[in-house]
């Protein structure tokens, strides 16, 4: 696939590579911007894994929204992560992803999972509710203790205490056959434009991804 550098948007430390339909992470992208990028953006492309990150060795925030990326994923070690936004992939095991991620991003803080299998909300089906969405966070927090913001929502400190007593006893039962979720996903996303980021950020190229604030007691979007 040919890749044209035109198409990276910089801003500081912000690198954007947003829409364009990428299936892998490009080498070029981490020659030229991995020491000085903090912030990534690769949503709305066609990304299967991760490999290209291994350059962004400073990288504090990831967004990767919208892409085709499953429970095979491997992130290289990225101590300075805070925030990843994982929304409308293809999750479907939610403690292998969390088991990763204690392993390879020990100071994040925020993260967003809406939008896959793995976080069970009327979201993705109809079938779940308040209580399944309660116990994922438990689960959740049980794994990742210094997460200060899940998907949309401040963590809470009877949420932190709860999941501390019990999250363990939570997790989230993955579908049957991952193989066949995956694929209902990948049929959903051609027929739908469904995305868990706000109306507007529809447009690629006017991505307005989910972003937590610091003493506040919900999320904003930019």
């Amino acid at each position: 696939m040919a890749y044209n550098e035109s198409m990276v948007v910089v801003n500081g430390s912000q690198v954007s590579c947003i829409g364009h339909d990428w299936e892998d992470i490009p080498d070029f992208l981490g020659a030229k911007y991995g020491e000085v990028a903090r912030r990534l953006d690769l949503s709305f492309n066609q990304l299967r894994s991760l490999k290209g990150l291994k350059a962004f060795s400073q990288l504090e925030e990831l967004i990767v929204d919208n892409n085709l990326l499953g429970n095979d994923l491997r992130l290289p070690r990225l101590p300075r992560l805070h925030t990843l936004t994982l929304n409308k992939n293809q999750f479907t095991d939610i403690e292998a992803l969390l088991e990763h991620l204690v392993e390879v991003t020990p100071a994040l803080e925020y993260l967003s999972l809406l939008g896959n299998e793995a976080c069970p909300n009327q979201l993705v089906s109809m079938d779940k509710d308040e209580d399944d969405y309660q116990r994922y966070r438990y689960f959740v927090l049980h794994k990742l203790t210094n997460l200060k913001f899940l998907d949309t929502r401040k963590v809470t400190q009877s949420e932190r205490s709860e999941a501390e007593a019990r999250g363990a006893f939570m997790k989230v039962v993955k579908p049957k056959n991952d193989q066949d979720t995956a694929s209902d996903l990948r049929s959903e996303s051609t027929v739908t434009s469904y995305t868990p980021l706000p109306r507007g950020s529809k447009d690629a190229r006017n991505h307005k991804a989910l972003f937590f604030c610091h003493g506040h007691g919900g999320a904003t979007f930019m």
